[in-house]
């Protein structure tokens, strides 16, 4: 028999593969429950908007066609959002693949990627499968008035000469923490103009602070800063995967040598386009979710339970114990959720915002759990 798995590269050798959230489908087959809700992938329990909906239904007849490559039309559109060229934007197959384009492009073997500890699971997994170092700074304490957020001092004490990459998400995934204005303006000035550093704002349509910053408009004063975002958010645009990335020409030109032709399928490309002027549609996802985050929050502080305040579309909150069993028995009650332990974080679940109706059934569900 063939080791194929030791003639695969060596950064690809000792890799897991990602875990996404169980589906509802296999959830509902295995156990025979009827109605289970899914909120355990942070997706937007609104949907998407019904103009996006539309369009894509347009683009329908064209599936013999290949896409636009460059997808200059959306391009467009989302270069007249954040005040820049369109060639300043890169398209991706969901903001995921603008990350590992990023790796691909700037990573390789004796070069180091910086990023929080409790930060996006797919930084270090695109890093490691390029073969470069990872490093992973030391998170905020638990309790900070951040917990177990981004600790942007730790993080620049791990950039050295070979430090080509820095990833920074805000706000964070698991922890929903976030990063003010004037904090990452001043870690982005300290860091070497040869170090990209990657601002991923996958969840920022749902920040409503007034110090959050749009970091899309800092462009001109860091080269070296690269933006992303997401239509899987605030979009409801999940199952058609897109995402994209803001920054100079020079790094959206070398990207886009690397990218795949055709990576932005018509539908998403058709669909994305009229989301972005759907702002009613936006405006309503973040009211749902504040409201949410509200009925979660006093829902989880009623019971004794705590979590980590959160900016984004969900929740983590910590059990105390190790979560499997409540995991599993929450499954039962037709409720997915996320165990997030592979973060770091081996206490505690994490729960998106759903529906005002999910979010009670979720809560009903925990009290017979933890009746259990």
């Amino acid at each position: 028999m063939v080791d194929f798995a030791a003639l695969a590269v060596p950064g690809v050798q000792a890799l897991r593969p990602y875990e996404p959230g169980k589906p509802v489908e296999t959830l509902e087959r295995e156990l025979g429950i009827l109605e289970a809700v899914k909120l355990a992938s942070n997706e937007n329990a609104l949907g998407p908007s019904p103009r996006a909906v539309e369009a894509a239904g347009r683009a329908l007849g064209n599936l013999h066609i290949y896409p636009d490559g460059n997808g200059l039309a959306l391009k467009e559109a989302l270069a007249e959002r954040h005040g820049v060229v369109p060639e300043q934007v890169t398209l991706g197959n969901g903001s995921n693949e603008v990350l590992e384009l990023v790796a691909r492009t700037w990573l390789a073997p004796g070069r180091n990627a910086v990023y929080s500890r409790h930060a996006f699971a797919v930084y270090p997994l695109v890093v490691q499968a390029v073969a470069a170092e990872g490093r992973a700074a030391a998170a905020r304490p638990a309790d900070s008035g951040q917990p177990y957020g981004h600790d942007l001092d730790a993080m620049a004490a791990e950039v050295d000469a070979d430090t080509r990459v820095v990833f920074v998400a805000n706000p964070n995934n698991p922890t929903g923490t976030w990063l003010t204005a004037t904090a990452l303006e001043r870690f982005i000035t300290q860091m070497p103009a040869e170090t990209l550093v990657v601002v991923d704002e996958a969840y920022a349509e749902y920040v409503e602070h007034p110090d959050y910053p749009d970091t899309t408009r800092w462009l001109q004063r860091f080269p070296n800063l690269l933006v992303t975002r997401s239509f899987s958010k605030i979009h409801g645009l999940a199952g058609l995967r897109l995402g994209y990335a803001v920054s100079s020409v020079a790094v959206a030109e070398l990207m886009n040598r690397v990218r795949q032709p055709f990576n932005v399928n018509t539908l998403a490309q058709a669909a994305g386009l009229a989301a972005i002027s759907d702002t009613g549609h936006v405006a309503e996802s973040v009211r749902m979710n504040r409201d949410g985050l509200q009925q979660l929050g006093a829902g989880l502080r009623q019971r004794g339970i705590g979590f980590i305040p959160s900016v984004g579309n969900f929740l983590t909150f910590d059990i105390a114990e190790a979560p499997g069993p409540v995991y599993e028995r929450l499954l039962r009650e037709g409720v997915i959720v996320r165990p997030v332990a592979n973060y770091g974080l081996p206490t505690h679940l994490r729960v998106t915002v759903g529906t005002p109706k999910e979010n009670e059934r979720f809560l009903r569900a925990l009290d017979v759990v933890l009746k259990a």
